[in-house]
């Protein structure tokens, strides 16, 4: 059974700027995954499988919108405690990391901050709990960077409306009990509707054939005639604000969670180079394997004081989403280079399932185009130093 040696680096003594609670958090959720996640994952990656059994687990260990108010069955969590457990889940992989993160930010998130008092209590403790999963539908056929231009809509049809559209590339939409959906109506305005699993006309098709994010669960969301009640329509907003404002919860998660697969590929790669003789030393007493490492280590250290004065904003409510951006186009392409060059030190090895290297490269190949490609964030942050729109 595959071992997890993962050893945290703090080379910047980061530590100190957490709270006592803080790290008990971290430190929970990186045992959760050492015992019960990382001994399997390769296996359900290689299977292209993933693990439903997990769900209740994670809602069970509070990975599950921990920083709604408990009385809705969060964790009444700040928001650095929310990035470091998805710092911890996607060391371990980024499919399930985006399970909670999906849950938390694009699910729990809206019926939170734009539901009615009778849709959250109906919903979030349910999904908190693990008892159901969610998922978003933001993302169509032909309109991904540009989702303003969606066709997904619903006519009203007395005391329901009809919906009737498509969305793809939908994490957790295969097992998922209730979908945000996005949609525009007969005045071309666009609000959220919670689609929910058994509605007539309503499936969920699973995607096959990923490289990537192979052990989490991707699909289609397809509404054929599907009548929603008006009482399931998000009320207190409209227009794309709402589905952007759950954008930056989420890409606040993943600018932590790439932080923690760039920290696990390092940690491997530093371990491997201590282990590996050749021409009868150590690699690491190479210089050009000491360059790679200390280069790497010099990336994450930044990264995790970017990330972490983020979540100071983010807790004083005054991060703004460029800000975010900014950190999650970072700490993805951070990630994805020091894997790469972990992918390097490890030599053949690398490619195998025996270390995570691999499994890394290929799931962040998504989460650096998901939520907001790459280019797109870069024009994010050039828009706001410029003031000046390039998107159109």
């Amino acid at each position: 059974m595959y071992t997890d040696k993962f050893q945290y680096h703090d080379y910047y003594l980061m530590d100190e700027l957490l709270t006592d609670e803080h790290k008990l958090i971290r430190d929970s959720i990186r045992q959760f995954v050492k015992a019960e996640i990382s001994p399997i994952i390769e296996e359900h990656a290689q299977q292209a499988k993933f693990p439903q059994h997990l769900v209740k687990r994670l809602g069970e260990m509070g990975c599950f919108g921990p920083t709604i108010p408990v009385e809705y069955g969060g964790g009444g969590l700040d928001q650095i405690s929310y990035g470091l457990m998805m710092m911890e889940l996607e060391r371990c992989d980024s499919g399930i990391r985006s399970t909670a993160s999906v849950q938390g930010s694009l699910v729990m998130y809206p019926i939170y901050t734009y539901g009615s008092e009778e849709q959250r209590r109906k919903f979030l403790p349910k999904l908190a709990s693990g008892e159901w999963l969610g998922c978003f539908g933001l993302t169509e056929p032909n309109h991904g960077s540009d989702p303003g231009s969606m066709v997904t809509n619903y006519k009203d049809a007395g005391d329901h409306v009809i919906l009737n559209g498509a969305k793809m590339w939908i994490s957790n939409a295969p097992f998922a009990q209730v979908a945000v959906v996005w949609a525009k109506n007969e005045a071309g305005e666009i609000h959220g509707l919670i689609v929910e699993r058994g509605m007539e006309g309503f499936t969920t098709p699973e995607t096959h054939g990923k490289w990537s994010l192979r052990a989490s669960a991707t699909g289609e969301l397809v509404f054929d005639n599907v009548k929603v009640p008006k009482e399931n329509i998000l009320p207190n907003v409209k227009g794309l604000k709402g589905p952007l404002g759950c954008l930056s919860s989420a890409r606040y998660g993943i600018a932590w969670g790439a932080l923690g697969a760039a920290l696990d590929c390092y940690d491997s790669a530093l371990r491997y180079s201590k282990e590996r003789i050749q021409f009868g030393k150590p690699i690491g007493g190479f210089q050009l394997t000491q360059k790679k490492l200390a280069e790497m280590i010099t990336e994450i250290t930044k990264a995790q004081l970017l990330t972490w004065r983020l979540g100071v904003l983010k807790n004083e409510n005054r991060a703004t989403p460029a800000q975010i951006s900014m950190a999650k186009r970072n700490n993805v392409e951070l990630a994805l280079n020091v894997a790469r060059e972990a992918r390097q030190i490890h030599g053949g090895m690398g490619i195998t399932g025996e270390y995570s290297i691999m499994r890394h490269m290929m799931n962040l190949e998504s989460v650096v185009t998901y939520e907001g490609t790459h280019d797109i964030h870069l024009l994010i942050t050039g828009m706001d130093v410029t003031g000046i729109n390039a998107f159109k």
